[in-house]
């Protein structure tokens, strides 16, 4: 049986290397522990990449929709967040921009709510 490692590199995005703690700086793919981890911190980095796109997308740019038309935004959402995630998720900061796209559009949507109020 031939073994595969994957290099994981080790100046990780803060976000993702949370995530990816325990990993080491090679994966086995052959290493059902090793690949375990790796399933994890993905697992749980694309969830966290999701929740701050959902966010980011609400704050921002949600319109009032039609069911349908909004589960077909959120399938959009889920699928190109895997993609992104798998590409970009460890090379880029991606989680911690979406972090401070949601941080700001919130801001402006709290301020915008305010003033309205006031008016």
């Amino acid at each position: 049986m031939q073994n595969t490692v994957i290099e994981v590199p080790d100046n990780l995005w803060p976000i993702a290397n949370f995530f990816m703690q325990g990993l080491g700086s090679e994966v086995n793919l052959a290493n059902e522990e090793e690949m375990g981890l790796l399933i994890r911190g993905f697992f749980f980095l694309y969830v966290t990449v999701v929740i701050l796109a959902i966010l980011a997308y609400k704050f921002g740019f949600a319109k009032r929709l039609s069911p349908l038309k909004s589960m077909v935004v959120y399938i959009l959402l889920f699928i190109g967040m895997f993609f992104l995630t798998l590409i970009f998720g460890l090379n880029l900061p991606l989680a911690e921009s979406l972090f401070i796209i949601a941080i700001v559009m919130g801001v402006y949507r709290l301020r915008l709510h305010q003033e309205r109020k006031n008016n």
